[in-house]
């Protein structure tokens, strides 16, 4: 396999169901935005990625589609997907002069061949050279500043937009995974449901974030929190004002971080023992926006027994990794999945 360039403007992509996040290895992260594009149906031309295609959810014309492309983790839209990574990647290599780039790219450990292949095709067609493709498990762990080449047991929890990744790494490679599509989208969605049937509420996406973010815990806090919410009452079909608590926020999402915290006790379960010795001594980390969520490093902690920590910007850590992959290559090529195809 042809390895990178020195001196060529090598780039790392966390291609996220809810957020594309772009580093350019020596200069960091270069764009963070929302995995949403905007297209005009019959012309097949972007109109807007990122920020600005996120603000058209639910709001746009018959004409005009606002999609999020990217579904539990993976494509779910190849043409939607093509457009915005094209358009964020030329975007990218505009401003920084970078050329036809090459691009590792942070996939679900869980994904197909079939799948990774629709990855690599997407990333080529955006007009990238070539294209590597790292596990995000992996990839977080890197970005998490862990040691994975070393002949010690790690454990990382990458609880993403669209899937949460667990998964023991040692010696460079993944002992044991699980890749679960339960996330933050999923959150999102228990929120929604929980606000439709017991306040009688119908609430859109964005708002069930914000509530996530903001009264958010998956355990009980110490002080309950409060948020105002808008949505149409399903009695009236008016709109209406009503409050959310944090435990109303807990309640809602408390089925699917259960089923997160189980994902975590089976993998451990299965982990072998020398490993597992690791894992009690060095504790759990955690990555992605999920890791956000209040109370829950003490909620996994107390399941578990073990220490459990949250990664510095938890949500970098993917996009970090594929960086910092690019900078040690050789030590760190073997982690790449179509190194290993190949």
């Amino acid at each position: 396999m042809k390895l990178f360039g020195l001196n060529s403007k090598d780039i790392g992509v966390d291609l996220g169901t809810a957020n594309v996040i772009i580093t350019i290895k020596g200069k960091g992260i270069v764009l963070n935005e929302p995995a949403v594009v905007a297209i005009d149906k019959k012309e097949k031309i972007v109109l807007a990625v990122g920020f600005e295609a996120k603000e058209m959810l639910g709001r746009t014309p018959e004409n005009i589609m606002a999609i999020r492309p990217m579904q539990d983790g993976v494509i779910a839209d190849f043409t939607a997907t093509q457009l915005m990574l094209k358009t964020m990647l030329q975007k990218v290599c505009q401003r920084y002069n970078a050329g036809r780039p090459r691009v590792v790219v942070g996939v679900p450990s869980g994904i197909t061949e079939v799948e990774e292949r629709a990855v690599e095709e997407s990333v080529l067609q955006a007009g990238a050279k070539e294209v590597y493709l790292i596990e995000e498990p992996m990839a977080a762990a890197i970005g998490a500043n862990l040691e994975v080449a070393e002949p010690n047991g790690n454990i990382i929890v990458d609880i993403g937009g669209g899937t949460t990744e667990v998964a023991v790494i040692s010696l460079g490679g993944i002992v044991i995974s699980n890749s679960l599509r339960i996330a933050g989208d999923e959150l999102n969605q228990d929120i929604i449901n929980y606000v439709k049937k017991e306040m009688n509420l119908a609430i859109g996406e964005t708002t069930a974030e914000q509530i996530k973010l903001t009264v958010g815990c998956a355990k009980p806090l110490q002080v309950e929190e409060t948020m105002e919410i808008r949505g149409r009452d399903l009695l009236t079909g008016l709109p209406q004002i009503l409050n959310i608590t944090s435990t109303q926020a807990q309640e809602a999402m408390q089925e699917s971080i259960d089923k997160i915290v189980d994902t975590v006790k089976q993998t451990l379960e299965k982990t072998p023992p020398e490993l597992a010795s690791d894992i009690m001594e060095r504790g759990i980390v955690l990555t992605g926006g999920g890791a956000l969520i209040r109370n829950f490093d003490q909620l996994l902690a107390e399941k578990t027994e073990i220490s459990v920590y949250v990664a510095d910007h938890p949500m970098e850590c993917v996009a970090k990794g594929a960086e910092k992959t690019l900078e040690d290559l050789e030590k760190l090529k073997a982690v790449l999945v179509n190194s290993r195809r190949k």
